[in-house]
């Protein structure tokens, strides 16, 4: 196939991955509605129980018991705050937004993940590792915040990219208030620009910050601490919130790994890899920089993420965003192609009624 014909081919597929992806969301959304008998509640689960409270009762929720640790989940705001506001102040509406919002944010954030690989000059059907990522159908099936906030991470780096800067700046703003595991893109473009002495946008990104602090000096003022106070911390040995499971329970150990050995735990000992060479080569792209971060993330979580399927799709997120956009920028068709692989991430929450998969191991 000649390169004009190849050209015309793709340019013909503006679109198709975000409709595919849209198609799906609303299939999903709607056979757990249907098998609901209709009730919107039916897709929050997990984690979105504190979305909807939040949206739901706001300032009132920290005093009622229902948030078990109420600076760490008023630290992402943004995506309860704006489906209560697109509510317009009606409560029994609130599910459908939390719902239509993510569905929104999946679609959007794989249509902005085309453009920026129609940028880098890759075929935008790659835009499916992204849109078709389990903790995406995770994120909309349980109503938690991971859809919206990795929609702005990538309308900023499609931003920057397209030197729109403080476009930039505002949508990591914003992510950073959507979930704080966002701030690792921020600290790698930060890194980017610090490398590249390029201190305006040193400055510019320690701007996108300001939000974040000033909200968590709210909750502290408010709450009595701040939203990281409340978190778990790191195991600062490399892997050792994953080894730590097999100390408490080995065959849950060995049966975990399973599952998040491919899906997490090889793919960051291979971004660590890939992105070190990288810089080795003193290639400091921003996606270099966040393929790293994020695969040193993976390293040191703590032992509750680890035993949990449901939250290792969630937290790796960031990782496979890192290693599409990597891929797309080193021309990798062999990275791109096993890319999405991520896609059958979504078998571990597809059980049944469609209920995220977990296994907790007790002590």
């Amino acid at each position: 196939m000649t390169n004009r014909s190849s050209n015309v081919l793709l340019s013909r597929s503006n679109g198709l991955p975000t409709t595919i992806v849209l198609l799906v969301c609303l299939i999903y959304a709607a056979i757990i509605l249907i098998n609901a008998g209709g009730s919107p509640h039916a897709l929050i689960d997990y984690d979105g129980y504190y979305s909807y409270d939040i949206a739901h009762d706001f300032l009132e929720v920290p005093f009622t018991g229902d948030l078990d640790k109420p600076a760490y989940r008023f630290q992402r705001i943004f995506y309860p705050l704006a489906a209560r506001i697109l509510a317009l102040g009606q409560p029994d509406l609130i599910p459908w937004t939390l719902i239509f919002l993510n569905i929104f944010a999946i679609s959007a954030g794989t249509w902005l993940i085309e453009l920026l690989l129609s940028d880098l000059n890759v075929n935008r059907w790659y835009a499916l590792a992204y849109g078709l990522y389990g903790g995406q159908l995770l994120g909309l099936r349980t109503s938690v915040s991971e859809p919206m906030t990795h929609m702005l991470l990538v309308a900023a780096m499609l931003a920057w990219q397209r030197d729109k800067r403080w476009w930039a700046v505002i949508a990591f703003s914003l992510a950073g208030l959507t979930k704080e595991t966002a701030l690792i893109f921020v600290a790698a473009y930060a890194l980017h620009a610090l490398l590249q002495r390029d201190w305006r946008w040193v400055l510019g990104l320690s701007a996108s910050l300001i939000l974040w602090f000033v909200w968590q000096g709210v909750l502290w003022v408010w709450l009595g601490e701040t939203g990281l106070g409340a978190t778990e911390p790191f195991i600062w040995i490399p892997l050792g919130g994953w080894l730590m499971a097999a100390r408490i329970n080995f065959l849950g150990f060995l049966l975990i790994s399973l599952m998040i050995v491919p899906m997490s735990i090889i793919p960051a000992l291979i971004g660590i890899f890939l992105s070190g060479r990288s810089l080795w080569q003193r290639n400091y792209h921003p996606f270099v920089l966040s393929l790293l971060l994020n695969a040193l993330f993976i390293l040191f979580l703590p032992f509750p993420t680890f035993r949990e399927s449901s939250a290792m799709v969630r937290i790796t997120q960031g990782l496979a965003l890192s290693m599409l956009l990597y891929g797309a920028l080193m021309k990798s068709s062999r990275i791109l192609n096993y890319s999405l692989l991520w896609i059958f991430t979504n078998v571990l929450h597809l059980k049944g009624s469609g209920r995220p998969f977990s296994l907790r191991m007790g002590r």
